[in-house]
């Protein structure tokens, strides 16, 4: 050691048969450390593939790195935060790659790293180290060299959740360090040192495995397929390892009944699993005893009505036997619709009698059906059952009825009258005009009886014998409506049957009327017969689901509404009506148009007097024309979507409650001081209270269930 040398740094070149350059390395040590220019490139080439032997002793870290850089034949940059002294000896001789995982070693241990980047090493602080990486490896971890740089490496795993390995695998990887999950591949990101990286990558090998059995398929000889599948999932779901509601669902054991060749299908967690279903299922598929209750048995319905499943099944069985099973009417036995005009006050459980004859019947209490068959009979009627016994999806119907009219009108007249005759005279005359185009009579205006025309009305009177007479009368109106109706009647249905929603007023209509006057005391009884009917929106509609996701729908839709002019008017009431009655085919969430009105009507009306109404302008003083215009935009907009299980009905619920308590909410009175009523009503919030929706996880609305309009 010659602690003369600024940087106290000795090493010695070892190659036999020439130990005469064993203080080459060392003179250039002391020359980079000094600042002197290094030796020429292609002489450092020569001795990057010598063996060394490393001496440092309380070495800068940057003057070791400019050895390293001169042994290894490669550029070497270190970071400006990168300070401090490190101890690197080696007893033997080692090769240059060797000597640098050495350094980077040392280095980690000081809270540095050696990073590769293009041929070019940077020595930076361990906590950038993953930023300036560029060694990125999709393969297999045997290949990483084992150094001590500071690698990145993608991780592919083929059974195991992604998710799932990163608690295990953080506390493995330094703190600096990241790891990353991919789901969309369901790969690992992981940046580390490449010796820790090959550990990693055994474990993860070790823990990538499938975790489930192949599919068994259990026949039974005995037992119901579908019942031993219930029974024997509750009893695996409640047993100790079994498949909790915390388990990750890609281990859990899975038995579905086939009811077609009464099996079960079996995916076991592991063949602890499987061995242990299957020997449930062998002692419980074991013929029926003769003391139990034989050939009796009690199915309990899930979707299906009762009452209806059993008359289907009565002509199913009557049929394959020839008409000789059945033994009963179905006809007594089906419920019977109520009547379409008593709909509103017709009793909701209208059969509420149980159904008789042959051996199926039907409990309606209870819902359950009560079958009297063998059990061969037994089980293929329980396959039919089971099939006809399931969910049935719902369809959210929305309807969108968009209304925009424009009516305009314009009236100018002009009316003449004057008397003829002499002051004192008995008789007179009269000399005008008097038009009826949308005007009242001069004559009555002259007495001031009625009251004049809507719009701009100008006349002049002249007195004569006392009496005032209407000389002039001019007449300018005009007048403009628009209208903007939106409705969105929306209604929820099962498939396949109807629902109807009504939204209006029930308005009288008198049919009838009469008056007795031919009492002896001569008093007057009138008497009226009056009919009610709805006025309003009434929106009809069945759906039917097909297997390719589109939707039949039987529509009928009516919009009615009371004429305003009408209302007070002798003949009765007229009431304005438009109805679309249609069969539809419609994607599931699509928007169809079932139907429109696009009118554009115009009238107009002249009264003249004829030959001095057609001069030209001083032909206006005896004219009075009227003019009007009448647009009507209307279009009819429906949108189905299909709901096919309780989490998709219980999200469009919660979306829909969420809107109106938005709405409720921006619909608060301002604060008043002065008025002590300072807050409206508004729903309360859905977590509150849990009897009032379903605890359904809150997730957006898909785009297909979003509302037409906000």
């Amino acid at each position: 050691m010659k602690p003369t040398l600024p940087c106290d740094a000795h090493a010695r070149t070892v190659r036999p048969g020439v130990a005469s350059r064993g203080f080459a390395l060392t003179a250039l040590c002391a020359c980079l450390a000094l600042g002197a220019a290094p030796w020429p490139a292609a002489h450092a080439q020569n001795r990057a593939s010598e063996p060394v032997v490393l001496n440092f002793v309380g070495a800068e870290i940057e003057a070791v790195a400019r050895t390293m850089a001169t042994i290894t034949g490669r550029n070497v940059v270190v970071d400006p935060r990168v300070k401090g002294t490190i101890n690197l000896a080696t007893e033997r001789p080692v090769t240059p790659a060797a000597a640098l995982n050495q350094f980077a070693a040392v280095l980690r241990l000081q809270g540095f790293s050696l990073v590769d980047t293009g041929g070019l090493y940077k020595i930076v602080p361990e906590a950038d180290a993953k930023l300036q990486g560029n060694v990125v490896s999709a393969g297999s971890v045997s290949a990483l060299p084992a150094s001590n740089q500071v690698v990145t490496q993608i991780f592919r795993l083929n059974h195991e959740a992604a998710n799932n390995l990163v608690p295990v695998l953080r506390p493995l990887i330094g703190p600096n360090n990241t790891i990353n999950v991919n789901p969309g591949n369901n790969s690992l990101v992981i940046t580390d040192y490449a010796d820790n990286l090959q550990r990693i990558g055994r474990i993860i090998t070790a823990l990538d495995v499938a975790g489930a059995t192949d599919v068994e398929i259990i026949p039974l000889q005995h037992a119901v397929a579908a019942d031993l599948a219930a029974l024997v999932g509750r009893l695996i779901d409640s047993a100790p390892g079994g498949a909790g509601p915390q388990a990750d669902q890609s281990y859990k054991t899975t038995l579905i009944a086939e009811p077609r060749s009464n099996s079960l299908v079996l995916r076991a967690a592991n063949p602890a699993r499987l061995a242990l279903v299957r020997s449930l299922v062998a002692k419980l598929d074991q013929p029926t005893s003769d003391s139990m209750s034989g050939n009796i048995h009690v199915v309990y319905l899930k979707n299906a009505n009762a009452v209806a499943l059993a008359t289907t099944l009565r002509a199913a069985m009557a049929a394959e036997s020839g008409g000789s099973a059945g033994g009963g009417s179905a006809a007594s036995s089906a419920p019977r619709p109520a009547a379409a005009g008593n709909a509103a006050t017709t009793p909701v459980a209208a059969t509420a009698a149980p159904s008789t004859g042959g051996q199926i019947q039907a409990d309606p209490a209870t819902n359950a059906l009560i079958i009297t068959a063998p059990e061969p009979q037994y089980r293929q009627m329980r396959a039919v059952i089971d099939q006809l016994d399931s969910r049935r999806a719902q369809v959210y119907v929305e309807s969108l009825i968009a209304e925009v009219n424009a009516d305009k009108a314009a009236e100018f007249g002009i009316q003449w009258q004057g008397p003829i005759g002499k002051s004192g005279d008995s008789l007179i005359g009269l000399l005008g005009t008097n038009f009826g185009a949308g005007a009242n009579n001069i004559l009555n205006l002259s007495t001031g009886t009625t009251t004049p025309s809507p719009g701009l009305n100008l006349g002049l009177a002249a007195r004569s014998n006392g009496v005032y007479f209407l000389g002039f009368l001019a007449r300018f109106l005009q007048q403009n409506g628009e209208g903007n109706i939106l409705s969105t009647p929306n209604l929820l249905t099962l498939d396949n049957e109807e629902a109807k929603i009504v939204i209006g007023q029930n308005v009288p209509f008198v049919t009838g009327q009469f008056t007795n006057t031919g009492s002896s005391d001569g008093s007057v009884n009138p008497f009226q017969t009056i009919e009610r009917k709805d006025v309003g929106l009434t929106l009809r509609v069945k759906p039917q689901i097909s297997e390719n996701g589109t939707i039949k729908m039987t529509i009928f839709q009516e919009v009615s509404s009371v004429q305003a002019s009408s209302v007070n008017s002798s003949t009765g009431l007229i009431t304005n009506k438009r109805t679309i009655e249609s069969t539809v085919l419609v994607d599931d969430g699509g928007i169809v148009v079932l139907g429109g009105l696009l009118q554009d009507e115009y009238s107009g009306n002249q009264d003249k007097v004829p030959g001095l109404g057609d001069v030209p302008i001083f032909g206006n003083l005896f004219r009075s024309e009227t003019r009007s215009r009448k647009k009507t935009n209307l279009m009819v907009f429906l949108r189905p979507v299909v709901l096919r299980d309780a989490r998709e009905t219980g999200n469009l619920a919660l979306d829909r409650y969420e809107l109106m308590r938005a709405v409720q909410k921006d619909a608060q009175p301002r604060p008043s001081s002065v008025l002590d009523v300072n807050e409206a009503p508004v729903m309360p919030p859905q977590r509150a209270p849990a009897a009032l929706l379903p605890a359904v996880p809150a997730e957006p609305a898909p785009a297909s269930t979003a509302p037409l309009v906000q």
